[in-house]
C-alpha cells in the first residue's frame, strides 16, 4: 500500500474517502457490493448444530476495503433498507441499520488503501463480532423488544454472545482465505492497490487470534457475572409471574406482621437479586395498604409493577422490607424492614 495513505484522524483521510462517490466505477462496483450482499444475506455456511455463518459478510469486507468508509456506510444503509423490504423476517426497525454501517465501516477503516495483513483481518472480525454484535446490537435489541415486541430482552442474551465467541475464529480464517483468493482479480482491475503477501497465517497470528478469543471469553465471563447479580430477575416477570411473585412474598410479610389486614395488605417486589454460587434471591419489597375504593381491584393491583404501585394513590406505603429466599426450597432465610 501507498505509504502516503493518510491517517484516518486527518482530514485529509476523510477527504479522500468522500471523494469516492465522484468515482463513477467505484459506484457501480458499489452497488454490485450491495446487490450481493442482499442475495448472500439469505445464504449461510453451516458450522455446528444451530451455528451458521452467514456469508453476506465477506462481500461486505471485500467491498469496504474497495471504496472506503463513507461510500460504505451509505451502501450498508442501503443494503439495510433493502434486505428488510425485499426479505423481510419481522418488522422494520430503523435502529438496526447502525449495526449494519457499523460493521461496514470498521472494516473499510481496517482494509481502505492499507496493507492486508492477517493482524488486521483478525482484529476486524473481534471488533466487529464483539464490539458490534454484541455491545452495540444489544441496546437495539432491547429497544426493538420493547417497543416493536412488547416484551423484555435479556441484556446478556447467552446464546447470541456464545455464538459470536465460537463463530470469531472461524470467520477470521475463512475472511483471510477468501481475501487472499478475491483480491488479486481487483488488484488486475485497478480497484486495489496492495498486494497478498501478508495473508499467510504465522505462529504470531495464531497466536493473537488464540488471544482474542480468550480475551473475549474473558469479557463476557466477566460480563456474565457481574450482570446475574446487577440484573433484577423481576424485571422479566410477566404479569402472571408478577402476580405469584407478589403474593408469595405477600404471605411471607403477613407470617411476619399478623396485625396487618391480609385483605387490604399489598406486597410488590421492587427487585429480586440473585446471588453467583448461591441459591438465596435477595427481594427489596414495597408493602401497602389499598383504601377501600380498590376493594374490587385487589387482583390487578396484587400484580403491579413498582412502577403502577407508586403511582396508584388508593395505596398507601406502609414499610419498606428485605427478604431472602432460597431459590431452591422456597424458605426463607432472613427477613427485615425499614421505614418508609
Amino acid at each position: 500500500m501507498p505509504k502516503a495513505t493518510p491517517s484516518i484522524l486527518s482530514r485529509a483521510y476523510w477527504r479522500m474517502a468522500a471523494a469516492e462517490f465522484k468515482s463513477t466505477r467505484t459506484l457501480l462496483f458499489a452497488a454490485l457490493m450491495i446487490a450481493l450482499r442482499v442475495v448472500f444475506k439469505s445464504l449461510s455456511i453451516p458450522v455446528a448444530a444451530d451455528l451458521r455463518i452467514n456469508t453476506a459478510f465477506f462481500v461486505n469486507a471485500l467491498g469496504a476495503m474497495v471504496f472506503g468508509p463513507v461510500v460504505a456506510a451509505a451502501a450498508a444503509a442501503v443494503t439495510d433498507t433493502l434486505g428488510c423490504l425485499l426479505f423481510p423476517s419481522g418488522p422494520y426497525f430503523f435502529p438496526f441499520i447502525f449495526v449494519e454501517i457499523a460493521g461496514s465501516m470498521i472494516f473499510a477503516l481496517m482494509f481502505y488503501r492499507r496493507e492486508l495483513t492477517v493482524t488486521r483481518v483478525t482484529l476486524s472480525r473481534f471488533l466487529i463480532d464483539f464490539g458490534v454484535n454484541i455491545v452495540l446490537q444489544t441496546p437495539i435489541m432491547m429497544l426493538y423488544y420493547q417497543m416493536v415486541m412488547g416484551r423484555y430482552y435479556a441484556p446478556f442474551d447467552m446464546v447470541r454472545i456464545v455464538k459470536n465467541l465460537a463463530l470469531f475464529p472461524v470467520e477470521s480464517v475463512l475472511l483471510t482465505v477468501f481475501l487472499r483468493y478475491a483480491v488479486p482479480p481487483l488488484q488486475r482491475l485497478g480497484f486495489v492497490q496492495g498486494g497478498v503477501e501478508r495473508l499467510r497465517f504465522t505462529k504470531r497470528n495464531i497466536v493473537t487470534l488464540t488471544a482474542l478469543t480468550l480475551c473475549g471469553v474473558l469479557l463476557a465471563g466477566g460480563y456474565a457475572m457481574y450482570h446475574y447479580e446487577h440484573t433484577s430477575l423481576s424485571a422479566s416477570y410477566s404479569a402472571q409471574e408478577r402476580l405469584a411473585r407478589n403474593r408469595e412474598l405477600g404471605e411471607i410479610v403477613l407470617a411476619q406482621n399478623p396485625e396487618l389486614d391480609a385483605d387490604r395488605t399489598v406486597t410488590i417486589i421492587e427487585s429480586a437479586y440473585p446471588k453467583l454460587g448461591s441459591p438465596n434471591v435477595t427481594y427489596t419489597l414495597a408493602v401497602y395498604q389499598a383504601d377501600e375504593a380498590a376493594a374490587d381491584e385487589m387482583e390487578t393491583i396484587r400484580g403491579y409493577s413498582k412502577s403502577k404501585a407508586k403511582a396508584d394513590e388508593r395505596l398507601r406505603l406502609l414499610t419498606n422490607a428485605t427478604a431472602v429466599l432460597d431459590s431452591r426450597t422456597g424458605q426463607m432465610v432472613s427477613y427485615a424492614e425499614t421505614a418508609p
